[in-house]
């Protein structure tokens, strides 16, 4: 009688661990396997996680759980502890995919790997401009990319000073890291200025005399002239010839900036009067540095520039946006009476 309890107690025991280990490998199967990220979008795309520079891991956690991107947040940080993820917390964009298990979130968040972001600059007129445009999207603050385009020292090293400086950003669309640092995105935009300069552009500005930062300069004005990218060759030869003869540029955009007032649409014979070494009525040559940032259809225009005979140009008076060329001051005073008369009676002042 004895015999057959203790056989039943055995027996017992045997099914009841049988029932624990089975629930309990099934439990760490859910724990690990079970997808366990609530993200739900259109056509099952990713959402963006940041992660800030110095963030910890209970920080991680968090927000995971406050963003609603995971629902269970103990499974998940079983997970994260198994693998060691709350000591080896890395920064940047994670791209989450929705149904992901805590073993498949763990593995991408621990590895660092992840998804580069678009920046996109271009319209820049001031330093102000550009730090606000190429850290819109970033972990950085505009003033902390503004204060290194603003030490001479800092900008030195790159070849430039703070005239120079806006010469070397080229604007374009490139990809980088959200948490790419405001020293680490400088070294990347000169790496890009170095590859926009290949050595067929180096001979073109050097064939025209000119440096690149000079190249750089006189596109800017190009790009303030005219927006219509099939004429800015045409304009960049009127410049060079200027510069090749001695006259001032006599460039309207470069008094608009010498005075800092873009709201400025008609430049008056007082404004000429400006004492700024951006006058290119008072100075001959060319101004110290850009007045914005030109594109590469500006600086590829001035390298490319059309080889004419014209020292003039003046806005259409249909306002299209064009321009017309003289030879010679008399045919240009003819096309600039009729630009003023039609502006006069659009009441444009």
């Amino acid at each position: 009688m004895l015999a057959d309890k203790k056989k039943k107690l055995l027996l017992i025991l045997i099914i009841t661990f049988s029932v624990l280990g089975i629930s309990m490998t099934f439990y760490f199967y859910q724990v690990f396997f079970s997808p366990n990220v609530l993200v739900e979008s259109d056509n099952d795309q990713p959402i963006a996680f940041r992660i800030p520079s110095n963030a910890n891991y209970q920080y991680v956690a968090n927000q995971l759980y406050d963003q609603k991107i995971i629902n269970d947040a103990v499974s998940f940080g079983f997970v994260a502890k198994v693998l060691d993820y709350q000591e080896l917390v890395k920064p940047g964009l994670y791209s989450i995919k929705p149904r992901m298990t805590n073993l498949q979130l763990v593995r991408l968040l621990r590895s660092g790997d992840q998804t580069p972001i678009r920046i996109t600059f271009n319209n820049v007129r001031t330093k102000e401009d550009l730090a606000e445009k190429i850290t819109s999207n970033l972990e950085i603050e505009s003033d902390q990319f503004l204060s290194l385009l603003q030490d001479s020292v800092y900008i030195r090293k790159f070849d430039f000073d703070e005239e120079t400086i806006m010469s070397m950003f080229i604007p374009n669309t490139y990809e980088v890291w959200w948490n790419t640092s405001a020293e680490a995105l400088f070294d990347r935009m000169y790496r890009e200025y170095e590859n926009f300069w290949t050595e067929s552009r180096k001979e073109k500005a050097k064939a025209l005399g000119l440096s690149q930062k000079e190249v750089s300069t006189l596109a800017s004005i190009v790009q303030a002239e005219s927006q219509k990218n099939d004429e800015r060759d045409r304009i960049a030869g009127v410049y060079l010839n200027r510069l090749r003869l001695g006259m001032p540029l006599q460039a309207d955009p470069t008094l608009v900036f010498a005075l800092g007032d873009f709201s400025i649409k008609r430049v008056l014979n007082v404004h000429k009067e400006t004492d700024s070494p951006y006058n290119t009525y008072k100075y001959a040559g060319l101004p110290p540095g850009p007045i914005n940032l030109p594109d590469i259809s500006a600086l590829d225009a001035v390298l490319n520039a059309e080889d004419h005979n014209y020292l003039y140009f003046c806005a259409k008076e249909d306002f299209s946006g064009y321009h017309v060329f003289a030879t010679n001051l008399s045919q240009h005073n003819a096309n600039a009476r009729r630009y003023q008369a039609a502006l006069n009676r659009a009441k444009i002042f």
